[in-house]
């Protein structure tokens, strides 16, 4: 069954949310009133009108209740003005209960039914005093949510090592995984420091190029393994896969060579180069 829904996101760089357009008319960069889990809240519509199945939706489809009126963002407004001084109250009572936890942020639903509260924490926190104290004091259900450390840089910002800002504050939606696989295929240092985000995890930028290198290396010998040259067979040292050369020992020298004028490749792991006899089997002989 097909469904019509538009998608809707709640921050920048946000996931994405279906809701049902009814027939209201509402077009990209619109901004609307909705219903989520969380309570009643503003979103934008970032996804004009499509139709998905049943198997797409990853819960029940709501409808959108409104365009957002004046009153509506004049409250958001409201709302988002009052959580510098949240923040504050809140940093004071997570050091007063010493709770080893670290504080990203906070919001408003709409109609102020509900006050959450995100942080980031290495294991489990006890923090049912502190939520005590926080609905004492703001007189709102409150809803403390650990997120992990990509949500958190996510939250916070920076700059990467780039010198960019960081991909998953400015356009990243969703986290895709990413692999220390990835990082082998494209021939990266594997330095926790060279190869990791403010977050502590693997670079999310090694995702967006990990397809392109598996393309490229097809066709490649792999390092330790064997290769017939002009000048004799050797070992393979170091492959570049951009460049689409191999560094190759023949014994007596070094050399570099384009992968199309190698003779044959032998994509079998080393054997001990002395005892070679260049007798095993070869995957490829481009040359005859």
């Amino acid at each position: 069954m097909k469904n019509e829904v538009i998608g809707v996101r709640f921050k920048q760089a946000g996931k994405k949310y279906y809701f049902d357009p009814k027939d209201m008319d509402i077009n990209f960069g619109d901004l609307v009133v909705v219903e989520t889990v969380r309570g009643i809240e503003i979103g934008e519509v970032m996804e004009e009108r499509k139709a998905i199945t049943d198997e797409a939706l990853l819960s029940t489809l709501k409808p959108i209740m409104r365009k957002a009126t004046r009153k509506d963002l004049d409250t958001a407004e409201k709302n988002n003005r009052a959580i510098p001084d949240i923040l504050k109250s809140c940093r004071y009572h997570i050091k007063n209960h010493d709770l080893d936890m670290k504080l990203l942020d906070a919001e408003y639903t709409l109609d102020r039914s509900k006050l959450i509260v995100y942080f980031s924490a290495e294991g489990r926190i006890d923090f049912r005093d502190l939520v005590k104290d926080l609905a004492n004091e703001f007189r709102v259900r409150i809803e403390l949510r650990q997120v992990g450390a990509r949500d958190g840089a996510k939250f916070l910002g920076g700059i990467g090592p780039c010198g960019y800002l960081l991909c998953c504050n400015t356009f990243l939606g969703e986290f895709e995984t990413v692999s220390i696989k990835m990082a082998k295929n494209q021939n990266l240092s594997l330095n926790p420091s060279n190869i990791s985000g403010l977050c502590g995890k693997l670079l999310c930028c090694i995702r967006y190029e990990d397809d392109t290198y598996s393309e490229m290396r097809e066709g490649l010998p792999k390092t330790m393994s064997w290769v017939k040259t002009v000048d004799g067979r050797g070992k393979v040292l170091s492959v570049n896969i951009l460049e689409r050369t191999v560094k190759v020992d023949l014994k007596e020298t070094t050399k570099k060579y384009n992968v199309e004028d190698l003779l044959e490749i032998d994509q079998y792991d080393s054997l001990d180069f002395a005892n070679n006899t260049g007798n095993h089997k070869h995957a490829s002989n481009r040359n005859g």
